[in-house]
């Protein structure tokens, strides 16, 4: 079982590693907003995913915002969707981040944007900037990078079989939540099937969306059919008691693009200048979240770490404790930390940082029943005191 691990995580780590692995956030930046509560004075620390939910932070008009991750991929994608608000217009836009595709993208690139990239942005958008271009058999931008792979695939599936698409789209046009349950109630069993489960629950599947072995095995810890159970008490949730109709997270799985009237709020055209006139406030680092606060100590107002302490917990326990205590030495009173986690309950928490934060639980619990997202388990906020 321990060479089994053992090569189940270095695949991870070559998914993670040589990938794009997000293309999109799939963190919902409404709830975060009304949780953190950012002002002119937010000094915000946070992992750049895909960066879309740093750019809707922005329209909290925060002082900073320093994006982090280890995948040097990942900044480049926010940095090229930086370069976009600076040297580009809302049309081109909404064409590569809205829909996914642009017939005029590499033109535009090389005129408009890949002057402005650093080193690493420019290398990797030189080669891959085609995925925005609508051509071959993945017509959208959200159907590359590791996770984008998986979107792919799940679209074919479902296309192929006509009668669940149709019942699917249908689900998504349905006027009323009682509507919308009904239909999803009706097509659970379809979409969740013996097949489907089988290939959730494989850890290349898992690993292609992002989900480490830690995570992997709180669904095996849990549920009888493991990752299968956890989707479909995600999708319960998400189906039948929240409303589709502004849901662009799932929109975005199912077809492959935004639409105006759907779509992250950086996306829509009366924030563009907004976010334009801000856009020098977004920095990136490539590193981990430890090292850029031993090189960047500050009093920091905001940490949102999405659910990565999930994997430091069960692999790598002195890092989590030297990055808590890097996150408290860089707060002051009245900082909030922001993660979420697979786990329906975390204990992972130092001694030491349960004596020095207190968990915000009312509004907490309130913004996580109102997740459009719904795939994760828990999420907390501390608050320095």
């Amino acid at each position: 079982m321990k060479t089994l691990n053992s090569v189940r995580d270095w695949m991870f780590n070559q998914v993670h590693s040589k990938n794009l692995v997000y293309n999109t956030c799939w963190e919902d930046p409404a709830c975060d907003r009304k949780l953190l509560e950012f002002d002119g004075k937010s000094n915000i620390v946070m992992i750049t995913s895909a960066g879309c939910n740093a750019l809707d932070y922005l329209l909290d008009h925060p002082a900073q915002i320093h994006c982090i991750d280890m995948n040097p991929r990942q900044n480049a994608l926010l940095q090229l969707k930086l370069a976009a608000f600076r040297h580009g217009d809302f049309d081109e836009l909404f064409k590569m981040f809205g829909k996914g595709k642009s017939e005029d993208v590499k033109v535009f690139y090389h005129n408009n944007l890949r002057q402005f990239l650093p080193q690493f942005a420019q290398n990797y958008w030189d080669k891959n900037i085609k995925y925005f271009n609508g051509k071959g058999l993945r017509k959208s931008f959200y159907h590359y990078g590791s996770s984008g792979t998986f979107a792919w695939l799940s679209n074919r599936y479902l296309k192929a079989r006509k009668k669940l698409y149709r019942q699917v789209k249908e689900l998504f046009e349905a006027e009323t939540l009682e509507a919308q349950a009904a239909i999803y109630n009706q097509i659970e069993g379809r979409i969740l099937n013996p097949l489907v489960g089988w290939v959730v629950n494989q850890h290349l599947t898992m690993s292609l969306v992002g989900v480490p072995r830690a995570q992997q095995q709180l669904f095996v810890d849990k549920y009888e059919k493991g990752a299968l159970g956890y989707i479909q008490e995600c999708l319960r949730k998400v189906f039948t008691e929240l409303p589709l109709s502004n849901n662009y997270f799932w929109r975005l799985y199912l077809d492959g693009e935004y639409t105006e009237d759907c779509c992250p709020s950086y996306l829509n055209p009366e924030h563009f200048s907004s976010i334009r006139e801000q856009a020098d406030k977004v920095n990136t680092y490539t590193t981990t979240m430890s090292s850029f606060l031993k090189a960047n100590p500050n009093q920091y107002s905001h940490y949102i770490l999405l659910d990565h302490q999930d994997w430091l917990a069960a692999h790598d326990v002195p890092a989590l404790e030297e990055e808590w205590d890097l996150i408290l030495r860089n707060s002051k009173p009245g900082t909030k930390i922001l993660l979420r986690s697979a786990a329906s309950k975390v204990d992972f928490f130092p001694d030491f940082v349960m004596d020095k934060i207190v968990f915000e639980k009312e509004k907490t619990t309130e913004t996580h029943r109102e997740d459009r997202v719904g795939t994760y388990a828990s999420v907390y906020m501390g608050i320095v005191k």
